[in-house]
């Protein structure tokens, strides 16, 4: 029995929000209407219709969509903060980005969400001891949507990456909750060291595109990264860093960078 959409609205607002721009997305434009529906609409919940749309992007040859859904289904049922993930980053694409005006945007066409998601069930498989096919799922991704996170990686929730191409994000690296990134972002390592060698992201930090952020080095919370900077040392909260080595600017940035998705930055304020 369909849930009644008072009921849905209260229970999932994401969902019936997703659902009710969804039809009229259909209404308006009848040629996508079938796709509309397949992805989104003939579906009960966000998670099952996320599900078919990745494995139908992710499958092919290789391992068929099928099986491909079949583990996307698993870890989605397996794990509920997989769910509430999706639902943050969800909001977190529509709130920040304002060339995004709904969640079906988002969910249908935006490869930053599409490569977080995707990752998200990478990252599950390889909690599972599943590498093989959660390094299958991280080769995937990089091809498909121009993104490299490595399964192992841990990523926190409404997190949003703008544009998304060319970001890379290591293996030890850690992005905590609200994170904000463009195009072009790279958390790496300096070279071929083992163990713990990629960066912490902290809450709330916003990273401009272009940035390289390399080491075992941490960028703290409410922090700021400039555009094309490149970051060899600690970030303290707050503080902005600009510039190749990079440089502090006075931490009195913006309260929620990544939120507020404010790049200006006056060059009179960059100590040496």
């Amino acid at each position: 029995m369909a849930i009644p959409h008072e009921r849905l609205a209260n229970c999932d607002p994401v969902w019936a929000q997703l659902r009710e721009e969804s039809q009229a997305m259909a209404n308006a434009e009848p040629v996508l209407a079938s796709f509309i529906h397949a992805t989104i609409l003939k579906h009960d919940r966000l998670e099952n219709a996320l599900s078919y749309h990745l494995a139908r992007k992710l499958g092919g040859d290789d391992l068929d969509p099928l099986l491909t859904r079949e583990m996307f289904e698993e870890a989605l049922n397996d794990d509920p903060a997989i769910g509430e993930a999706i639902r943050a980053d969800l909001s977190a694409v529509l709130d920040r980005d304002p060339a995004c005006h709904s969640f079906a945007e988002a969910f249908l066409y935006y490869k930053g969400f599409h490569a977080i998601e995707s990752y998200r069930i990478g990252h599950w498989l390889w909690r599972q001891n599943r590498k093989p096919v959660a390094l299958f799922f991280q080769s995937r991704i990089s091809a498909l949507f121009a993104v490299d996170i490595h399964p192992a990686a841990r990523l926190g929730r409404g997190i949003m990456i703008d544009h998304a191409t060319g970001v890379v994000i290591g293996e030890t690296a850690v992005v905590e909750d609200d994170v904000s990134m463009l195009h072009g972002v790279t958390l790496g390592g300096t070279g071929k060291g083992a163990g713990d060698r990629h960066p912490k992201v902290r809450r709330g930090v916003l990273l401009s595109m272009g940035a390289k952020i390399l080491g075992n080095i941490e960028i703290g919370e409410y922090s700021r990264v400039g555009a094309g900077s490149v970051v060899l040392k600690s970030v303290p909260p707050g503080c902005t860093a600009v510039g190749i080595p990079a440089k502090l600017i006075h931490c009195t940035g913006p309260e929620r960078p990544s939120q507020e998705m404010d790049h200006l930055i006056d060059d009179q304020d960059v100590t040496g």
